[in-house]
């Protein structure tokens, strides 16, 4: 294959055949993709081609010609490595204009010679410019412009004639490979949307914007900038100066100026940057001759193709483009999208309540279409739009620009988002029905044909939240302006408003998510993560009526039914950020202790102010501030793209601290011309320079930027086909930020080596490790099943596995346990399983005494008894008591009768205070009635009433709730109420259910805590008693109880730039499975809900730095957490087995020692993250490692090895020399200096072991633990010892504690913790201990320290 000149130029010489007229209808027919004509959620067409290029996806050099869609020999001659290297910015640059025989035709040159009026022109593509330009086998220029042939047949026009070679220009060269998201053959109409004319007087240049879609659904991005030269004669168009000469022909003939397109295409909406970069090129473009121009745009798309793409976080890309810095931002996260455009551009030309209406339409997944007289807005309006959705996704046609030949897409019967040139408005209103008309132009939004369309509105308080925080915002740069002095320098004046607009995108952002927040947080309340079932007519029926039909139509949507697999998956997307971020005291306390849903007190008191009078009772508002709004007149709710006045509404609601995270830039070097390989190589050369440079001035602990650069610097590499630099970088960023780790990038370098590359590669401890992890780990399993289930009731009978599945699926209850009682009370009686009609009379039964707890009204002056957090759980009916007659009413805390005739408040009990309750019957008459009596420890008067049928129901939930209060107190754990509780509202259930003589004996079988009060009198010890302080559950929400792993405490500390509540101690818990939550130890509710680290057990944690938290995984992997975002991007993966003891050595600079059960000790730089020493123990079997005295103390299970820091033995200590039992190991040791002592637990023995550290060959001392099974774990605290294990206890196996005193070397205290063994303790700051249990109580019990 011969390679073609460097300046050879390929024209475009053939006059385009006219397209034929449309068979009928006012437009012209356009065939629609055969997905949307069956209606499957894409609806036309796109332009932009049938088929996608992938990110990163192979790049053919400029020459090669594609046969069919691509020449595989020709391929394989021009790449010798089958590796595809990472796209720049730059997928494809174009020339766009008139044909030169177009030029030379009759017409224009009568319209030369005076004609009046001027032709519209037929535009095509003149030249394209591919990446890449160069490649390592030609030291001359590949990229160069080629003549296009072969392409893919569209639409749009019909299949073009291969230009004919002219003598001139040479021998015909191979065509270029075009990326496959952009159609050639549509290009044109897109770049002149509105046809080409030549002018009679010099125009401005314009710029507008595109989005190219593919029928995958990816998306490419243009930018097109078109620009107009003065026609001089037949041959020369350009008179090569910088303002354009008036033309004057002679005979006063007009003036002709022809325009031209440049189109960038590229796979990220850099829309501001692309721009500039544009309007730079057209500086030069005036200035060049004919034949130059081609010259000057395969330089400009060199330049952006070199450019390589910033990866997600705080930094961006500058460039210098004479005579202006181009900025490329980065996208703030992987999850984020690029946001390169002035997102407060719907709010020049909306008022706020019509932006909620499109974003309504939007949601509501319409048809909609955008018109206006400027071709940019269309699109980057629309953007802004889709911005505001993040992180929803539009997934239907998005063409933010319709051409006058494409406006039959708009009749396409499926959802979709499109633009159209105002001057069209008209004609489609009257041709297309059922389409939302947005004019930017004027700010309206209408319906075509005046359909009464069913566009419901967004929830009022939602919508008023985002309306007052919008009005509240800051849109005009002036105003910031107008106190400073002018600038004299052009890209500061640029570099200024450029920070001012970040700032206003990120609080735009921030309104936008919380928007949607407010609207959907609650539907966490209806999900079942384990079945992957969403409740949506419960949903539905917790709205406000006005609301329902916006909530009914959003839940059809593609759009949420994406967003509900996100929620159900626990995506930690921005979503789930901001929901966390935004969540009140309550809902993190609810989250702790989970029981069924009931309105607290305060939400009551909030639902009967004046100024919400008139909303649902149901309504259920979680979003913090809403008190604040002032609603006194609720506009119409059934009225749909309602204009609602704003008057009077601006309240205290404003816009929420959003301030912009730091960025930095990185200046990427100067690229020299001519393009030749070795001007590209000195280019790459100059970026790694640059960045090296860069990373070389770091702080330490400046990790997120040190990411970025190995990013970039791993990317540069491979462009210079230094595949072992570049994986020596990747490997660096794999232990930084794994996040942002390209891994199929990683995969395909180290496929595409050669077998001594590859060998030399492995031969590097460091990347030994990686290629094992990206390319030989054995393939993933299969992704999970990701569908959302809709609730449904069951249509067969179900034995117990299936009825634990469909209740946990209602939501009802998830606690496996209780479900199993709850079988056991449905089917007394019966054969062991449940019939469809059974559990459909359940589940109502449930239903309605949820809505009619949600329906309870209390007075002011009932509340004001009655703690806020307490909740109406069951009302009676009207009964008569002795005082009084009224309702009697169950709060999780106490009873109280509601008295009728002016409704008040009788105090009947707290279930503390409750001593005897007794169901008997009083004669009246000649009946005898039932009774319920109540006697309390603070009146002595007995509490009676006669509650007749009920009488038997309430004696079992009051008995239930008395136990469960009586054993929360005892065992210091809130959730046994919240037990009882969900136990009482079951009894009610399956009573109501049932309806028959044996109805209250099935209920009996749910009096769980009653039974074990009456089974198990005997008290919690009293040390226990004494010693406990209070018990949490991590697995609470959770179908079973998890094992408690392991534990860590960390202080607290404010941080200037993170929140308070940021800086308040952590308690860190390692559940089963790499799960990890984090409790707010000040308060003891739940700060991070589960997020996992890998999949394995986790055995050890420690602090790093007062930053970070390291953990050590069964799966050989040490995860770093960052305690600020509470995120996991960085994983050490240098052992070779599970990871099991770390220690932390303070310092500068600091170290952390890490050992795996295989022996090894691995010494870590905190700072670069790098192994600094390397020691291997024989055996195996390494357990712990503590540092003391400069020396590692080191568990091995047959001994006790004390090594330096650079190896060398100094101790041992064996196991077998010191007991009679041979097969005993060391299970665990502490060190205490001070009396120069160390103590060890042994497995399989009822003691501990003390050594002196003067001479460990003494025989050690014992301190006997009595009634004990096993020891699992120990601590130092103060002076004392606690070891934690199991033991006998009344009969019973149960975790116990045991408290030494270090001195006298005595038992202190004997604690009873938990029913499971105690897996790990912890101290927090030696005033408290933590100890954890095993799966089958999987509590958390929190110990005082004397």
């Amino acid at each position: 294959m011969e390679a073609p000149p460097p300046e050879a130029q390929f024209k475009f010489g053939q006059p385009r055949p006219r397209e034929a007229p449309p068979p009928r209808g006012p437009f012209p027919r356009t065939a629609l993709c055969a997905d949307q004509a069956a209606g499957a959620g894409r609806a036309v067409a796109v332009p932009g081609g049938a088929a996608g290029v992938e990110a990163g996806g192979p790049r053919r050099p400029s020459g090669v010609r594609p046969e069919g869609r691509g020449s595989r020999a020709s391929m394989a001659e021009a790449t010798p490595h089958p590796l595809a290297l990472p796209s720049g910015l730059l997928e494809l640059c174009a020339l766009l204009g008139p044909s030169r025989d177009s030029l030379r035709g009759p017409e224009l040159v009568a319209q030369k010679k005076g004609a009046s009026s001027l032709s519209a022109l037929d535009p095509e593509v003149l030249s394209i410019f591919v990446p890449p330009f160069v490649s390592k086998e030609d030291t001359q220029l590949a990229g160069t412009s080629c003549a296009l042939s072969k392409t893919r047949r569209r639409s749009f026009r019909k299949k073009r004639e291969k230009p004919k070679t002219e003598p001139w220009k040479g021998p015909p060269l191979e065509d270029v490979s075009v990326p496959n998201g952009v159609d050639l053959l549509a290009l044109p109409q897109l770049c002149f949307p509105g046809g080409m004319c030549v002018a009679s007087e010099p125009k401005e240049d314009s710029v507008h914007f595109l989005v190219l879609t593919d029928v995958c659904g990816n998306r490419t991005y243009g930018v097109v900038a078109q620009y107009y030269r003065p026609l001089h004669d037949e041959s020369c168009f350009y008179n090569g100066k910088m303002h354009w000469e008036p033309f004057r022909p002679p005979g006063g003939a007009a003036g002709c100026f022809v325009p031209f397109a440049v189109c960038v295409v590229s796979r990220f909406p850099y829309y501001n940057a692309l721009k500039d970069c544009l309007s730079c090129l057209l500086i030069h473009l005036k200035l060049c001759k004919d034949f130059e121009v081609d010259n000057h745009i395969k330089d400009f798309a060199a330049k952006l193709s070199l450019i390589p793409s910033p990866p997600p976080g705080p930094l961006h890309l500058v460039f210098n483009m004479k005579p202006l810095q181009i900025v490329f931002p980065s996208r703030a996260d992987p999850e984020s999208p690029v946001v390169d455009l002035d997102l407060h551009l719907p709010l020049l030309c909306f008022r706020p309540e019509q932006v909620l209406q499109i974003l309504t339409c939007l949601l509501t997944e319409q048809r909609i279409v955008f018109f206006s007289s400027s071709w940019a807005l269309l699109a980057l309006v629309a953007q802004c739009f889709l911005a505001y959705l993040h992180p929803l996704q539009w997934q239907h046609t998005f063409v933010p620009i319709l051409s006058g030949q494409m406006l039959d897409f708009v009749m396409a019967p499926t959802s979709f988002l499109m633009g159209c040139h105002l001057d069209h408005f008209q004609e489609v209103s009257k041709e297309a029905d059922g389409l939302i008309l947005i004019n930017i132009d004027n700010g309206s939004v209408t319906y075509s044909n005046d359909e009464d369309i069913d566009v419901p509105d967004i929830p009022l308080l939602a919508a008023q939240t985002f309306i007052q925080r919008v009005q509240s915002l800051q849109l005009h740069h002036e105003l910031d302006l107008a106190h400073l002095g002018a600038s004299t320098d052009l890209n500061e004046g640029r570099a200024r408003r450029r920070a001012w607009q970040q700032g206003l995108n990120c609080q735009l952002q921030q309104v936008a998510l919380q928007l949607l927040v407010s609207i959907f947080r609650e539907v966490k309340n209806h999900l079942n993560y384990e079945h992957r079932v969403f409740n949506s007519e419960e949903f539905l029926k917790t709205r406000a009526p006005g609301d329902q039909q916006f909530y009914k139509q959003v839940l059809d949507t593609y759009m949420f039914h994406s967003f509900l697999k996100a929620r159900l998956s626990r995506r930690m997307d921005a979503f789930a950020q901001m929901d966390l971020d935004t969540q009140s005291d309550e809902d993190r306390l609810s989250r702790m202790l989970p029981s069924p849903r009931r309105p607290t007190i305060e939400k009551m008191a909030s639902r009967n102010s004046p100024s919400l009078h008139v909303t649902h009772r149901r309504m259920v508002v979680s979003m913090p501030n809403l008190r604040d709004i002032a609603a006194p007149e609720l506009p119409a709710r059934n009225s749909s793209l309602r204009k609602m006045d704003s008057e009077g509404s601006r309240s205290s609601s404003t816009v929420p601290s959003a301030t912009p995270k730091a960025t930095c830039s990185f200046k990427v070097p100067e690229i020299h011309f001519p393009l030749v390989s070795q001007c590209v190589q000195a280019y790459y050369s100059d970026c790694v320079g640059l960045l090296s440079k860069a990373m070389g001035l770091l702080a330490p602990d400046n990790s997120v930027l040190l990411a970025r650069y190995f990013y970039l610097r791993g990317a540069v590499h491979l462009m210079q086909g230094q595949l072992l630099d570049a994986l020596l970088d990747f490997q660096s960023l794999y232990k930084t930020d794994i996040r942002i780790f390209p891994a199929d990038l990683v995969r395909r370098t180290v496929e595409s080596m050669s077998g001594p590359e590859r060998a030399q590669a492995e031969r590097v401890p460091e990347l030994r490790r990686l290629i094992s992890e990206v390319v030989d780990k054995p393939g993933e399993a299969p992704k999970p099943d990701d569908r959302v289930k809709n609730f449904e009731l069951p249509k067969k009978h179900m034995q117990l596995d299936d009825f634990v599945k469909r209740v946990q699926e209602s939501g009802i209850v998830k606690d496996t346990n209780i479900i199993n009682r709850l079988f056991e009370a449905l089917t007394v009686g019966h054969q062991k399983q449940i019939d469809p009609e059974t559990f459909k009379d359940f589940y109502n039964c449930w239903k309605e005494a949820e809505a009619e707890a949600q329906e309870v009204s209390l007075p002011s002056s009932v509340m004001e008894h009655l703690d806020k957090n307490e909740c109406v759980y069951k009302l009676s009916s009207s009964v008569k008591t002795n005082r009084g007659v009224g309702k009697i009413a169950m709060t999780q805390k106490r009873l109280f009768l509601l008295t009728e005739g002016r409704p008040g408040y009788v105090e009947i009990s707290t279930f503390r205070d409750i001593e005897e309750v007794r169901s008997t019957t009083v004669a009246f008459l000649l009946l005898r009635i039932p009774t319920l009596k109540i006697k309390t420890a603070s009146k002595k008067e007995v509490f009676e009433a006669n509650l007749k049928t009920e009488c038997d129901v309430w004696h079992l939930m009051v008995k239930e709730m008395w136990a469960g209060k009586k054993l929360a107190d005892d065992h210091k754990d809130p959730q046994y109420i919240q037990q009882a509780l969900t136990h009482v509202l079951l009894m009610d259930a399956v009573v109501g259910t049932l309806q028959s003589p044996g109805a209250i004996y099935a209920a009996s079988k749910l009096s769980y805590f009653d039974k074990m009060r009456n089974e198990m009198p005997t008290a919690v010890p009293k040390t226990t008693s004494e010693t406990l302080k209070h018990k949490i559950n991590p697995s609470a929400g959770e179908t079973l109880p998890h094992a408690v792993d392991v534990l860590l405490y960390t202080p607290g500390h404010l941080d200037p730039a993170e929140k308070v509540e940021d800086a308040h101690p952590k308690l860190w818990c390692a559940l089963s499975e790499g799960k990890v939550i984090v409790f707010d130890a000040s308060s003891w509710t739940i700060h991070q809900h589960c997020f996992r680290v890998g999949t394995s057990k986790l055995n050890c944690m420690a602090m790093v730095e007062q930053s970070q938290v390291w953990v050590g995984s069964e799966d050989s992997v040490v995860y770093i957490i960052n305690v600020h975002s509470m995120s996991c991007n960085k994983q050490l993966t240098d052992h070779r087995s599970g990871v099991t003891g770390l220690a932390v050595q303070s310092g500068a600079p600091s170290k952390v020692y890490s050992c795996s059960v295989d022996g090894t000790v691995l010494a870590w730089n905190v700072s670069s993250l790098r192994v600094t020493s390397r020691l291997q123990l024989p055996g195996g079997g390494l357990s712990s490692i503590r540092l003391h005295d400069g020396c590692l103390w080191c568990c091995t299970g047959s001994g006790i090895v004390v090594v330096t820091t650079g190896g060398s033995l100094r101790q041992e200590l064996k196991v077998e020399e010191n007991s009679k039992d041979a097969s005993t190991s060391f299970l665990g040791f502490q060190l205490l200096p001070e009396q120069e002592q160390l103590w060890a637990a042994c497995a399989g023995l009822d003691g501990v072991y003390i050594w002196s550290l003067r001479d460990l060959a003494r025989p050690p001392q014992r301190v006997h633990l009595q009634d004990c099974a096993e020891v699992s774990c120990m601590i130092r605290v103060k002076k004392q010892i606690w070891v934690g294990g199991t033991g006998r206890s009344q009969g019973k196996y149960k975790g116990k504690i045991y408290v030494i005193d270090a001195q006298r070397k005595t038992v202190e205290k004997e604690l009873v913790a938990h029913t499971d063994a105690v897996k790990t303790l912890c101290s927090a700051e030696d005033r408290y201990v933590l100890s954890g249990s095993g799966s089958g109580e999987g509590k958390i019990a929190i110990w005082k320290v004397e």
